[in-house]
């Protein structure tokens, strides 16, 4: 399984023949100016919310590339009068097959609304299953007990949590994270791109190792193989 950072919350998956696309928020991001977000294919594109950081340049990427977009029924309607006739609305505790494996919609304590200030529904979290590996992409989410719930009846290599603090969790809730999702290899995410989310990266890195876990930040524009 491939996995390639396009900052902020962005990933990108090849698993299985197919490329997942999470949070696309790359053009605007300073961070990620070296970034072409015009040379990015993806498969399907999975959005976590509605905030302008996870969803600016969904358009733009679905119409290039012809991807579905799964996400909550509200976007799925926002992308559709922005000229979208790809996506599959889903709602929290729903689960569809796909191609490449499973996607399960999952709780997320967070908000949601788009760039107008109108109600972007649900926010949520994402479990996916493969036959290569299975991981959790969290979004943008406080520490929840619902984590337990993943913890408990899903088997999760790895998780993307958000580590940022201040609009979603620290680093320090995220490692109790790891103990209620049984998995402990964390990609971090959420973090850096603005100043009210910057983190001390080393001092993240080393508080996971202390507990015995693992938190892998890449560098923007690049990959690793898990």
């Amino acid at each position: 399984m491939k996995i390639t950072y396009f900052g902020h919350a962005c990933f990108l998956i090849e698993v299985n023949k197919k490329k997942l696309l999470f949070d696309p928020f790359i053009s605007p991001n300073p961070l990620a100016k070296h970034i072409d977000v015009n040379t990015i294919f993806a498969d399907y594109l999975l959005l976590s919310h509605a905030h302008e950081d996870h969803i600016f340049d969904t358009i733009s990427i679905a119409k290039r590339t012809k991807a579905t977009i799964i996400s909550n029924w509200e976007i799925c309607m926002w992308a559709n009068k922005n000229g979208i006739s790809n996506f599959h609305p889903m709602n929290i505790g729903g689960k569809i097959k796909l191609d490449f494996g499973n996607i399960k919609i999952v709780h997320a304590i967070h908000s949601s609304s788009f760039p107008d200030g109108t109600y972007g529904g649900n926010p949520m979290g994402f479990v996916v299953e493969t036959s290569d590996k299975n991981f959790y992409y969290a979004g943008d989410t406080a520490l929840t007990l619902d984590m337990k719930l993943i913890g408990d009846h899903r088997q999760v290599d790895f998780s993307f949590l958000p580590i940022g603090d201040n609009f979603t969790m620290s680093v320090d809730n995220a490692i109790i994270a790891t103990e209620f999702l049984r998995c402990k290899r964390v990609i971090g995410m959420h973090y850096n791109t603005f100043d009210l989310i910057k983190i001390n990266e080393q001092e993240a890195i080393e508080k996971f190792q202390g507990t015995g876990k693992e938190l892998i930040l890449i560098p923007i524009g690049q990959s690793i193989e898990l």
